[in-house]
């Protein structure tokens, strides 16, 4: 099999056992990627890079996949999809209205996840379900615990129950083996009566339907890993255009090939790849 194209992050589901399935975008088709764990790929970027959004050519690939215009005028592409509190819609400065009111004034949900310690973050899409965002960041536990009303509020929410748990994902622990199961409910309970106070404030100032405290179960994510990595080498296919090896699972956004060697696919959204098997 061979098979080219400017690629994409990898599109994710997971069904009701939470097992997580990957698909790898190309310019007009995706492959299935869990059946070639076990496989010996090649993977070779053909030193050409292709705006996600206007498909110009760009020497450097800006927000995941993006040339600098487009990068300077895209709504996705603002500080505050970083920081949904610095959310700005309602001052009438969003760089794409239409945009902004189809992903941001709408419900969001506030989560903890497990990536091998807890964290706190947003997503849009987390009722009944798994969410992608989840899977993207290699959780391996996750739930959702409160559904707010849009994303500047989701924004101000993370931060307040951020002052007691972190907001970032460690990837090389992510990356490495097993991650202990840990008590997401308990923790939850924690943060949200560490938090109540500023919690509070913020319905008082957005009103009472601002914010929904959820009692939801934590779902258990599976990936598809043969082998995890045991010390961890990055590729980058700026250094390195061609690699190959055998396959040994996926997690996160990131492949996980022989003699630990692993790469985020995410962060070369846009970059025209060849992908070869044996």
């Amino acid at each position: 099999m061979q098979v080219s194209g400017n690629i994409s992050k990898m599109s994710v589901t997971a069904d009701e056992h939470g097992n997580v399935e990957y698909l790898l975008g190309f310019s007009e088709q995706s492959v299935h990627m869990n059946s070639l764990i076990g496989q010996e790929i090649q993977m070779s970027w053909q030193q050409e890079i292709n705006c996600m959004n206007c498909n110009r050519k760009t020497k450097k690939s800006f927000s995941q996949g993006y040339c600098f215009p487009c990068m300077q005028k895209l709504a996705r592409c603002d500080t505050c999809i970083i920081k949904p509190e610095l959310c700005h819609y309602d001052q009438g400065t969003c760089r794409e209205p239409q945009w902004g009111e189809a992903n941001c004034l709408n419900s969001h949900f506030v989560y903890l996840s497990n990536t091998g310690a807890i964290k706190v973050g947003i997503t849009r899409f987390a009722d009944n379900t798994i969410s992608s965002r989840w899977i993207d960041q290699g959780a391996t536990q996750a739930v959702a615990i409160l559904r707010v009303q849009n994303r500047l509020i989701s924004g101000l929410a993370e931060k307040a129950i951020g002052q007691y748990v972190g907001d970032k994902t460690n990837w090389r622990t992510m990356l490495k083996g097993q991650i202990p199961e840990l008590d997401l409910v308990q923790k939850r309970d924690e943060l949200l009566q560490l938090a109540h106070e500023d919690l509070e404030e913020i319905s008082e100032e957005y009103g009472l339907q601002a914010i929904e405290y959820l009692d939801l179960p934590p779902v258990v994510i599976q990936y598809p890993v043969e082998q995890y990595p045991t010390k961890i080498k990055s590729i980058n296919l700026d250094k390195e255009p061609v690699f190959s090896g055998t396959l040994m699972g996926i997690k996160g956004q990131y492949l996980m090939l022989d003699g630990d060697r692993v790469i985020n696919m995410r962060k070369y959204s846009g970059y025209n790849m060849t992908l070869a098997t044996s």
